[in-house]
């Protein structure tokens, strides 16, 4: 029986190597993918390499969804580097976003909640804080910081000092019968 146990973990941990590895090239792929930002108002702050969005914003990169009351994203300009006889164009590359009020982020099946969120592009990490919850299907965890690495698919609660520095989290256990 114990041989069992070790085949069959061994087969789960392969297989979980075998899924990680498609959604981390699926996960790069998809953070090349042109971020769209929809908002009732936005602001351009030049001077301090930053956009507001403000008012329902709805932003999506490939899979991935964010919402919140205001969202402002900070950039880096790149001068960009010119060929002779051809003129250089800047780019800006996307360093980070804070999100505040009713922040929802999405990614497949796993959704997150927060009253607010910082997300850090070049690690693909989403931080979320104050009344932090997430949720895949039906189970769900929450604590004071949810922080999700995007391209693991992979999340570390931390405590709130509310429930006596405790995770708390509720499972469903597979409800549909198996023939």
């Amino acid at each position: 029986m114990g041989r069992f146990h070790v085949v069959v973990h061994t087969t789960l941990f392969l297989a979980a190597l075998l899924l990680a590895g498609t959604a981390t090239c699926r996960a790069a792929e998809e953070a090349d993918q042109p971020i769209s930002i929809e908002a009732n108002r936005m602001v351009s702050q030049e001077n301090k390499n930053s956009v507001v969005f403000i008012g329902k914003v709805d932003a999506r990169q490939g899979t991935l969804t964010i919402r919140a009351d205001e969202m402002t994203v900070f950039y880096t300009e790149n001068k960009g580097d010119a060929t002779p006889g051809q003129e250089s164009k800047p780019t800006n590359q996307v360093e980070k976003l804070i999100c505040t009020s009713n922040v929802k982020i999405s990614q497949g099946d796993w959704l997150g909640s927060g009253d607010r969120m910082d997300y850090f592009a070049r690690e693909r990490k989403a931080v979320l804080s104050g009344n932090a919850k997430a949720w895949q299907g039906q189970n769900m965890v929450s604590g004071k910081t949810i922080v999700y690495y995007l391209d693991e698919k992979r999340s570390v609660v931390e405590p709130d000092a509310t429930t006596n520095n405790r995770v708390r989290a509720v499972i469903h256990p597979d409800s549909k019968k198996k023939p």
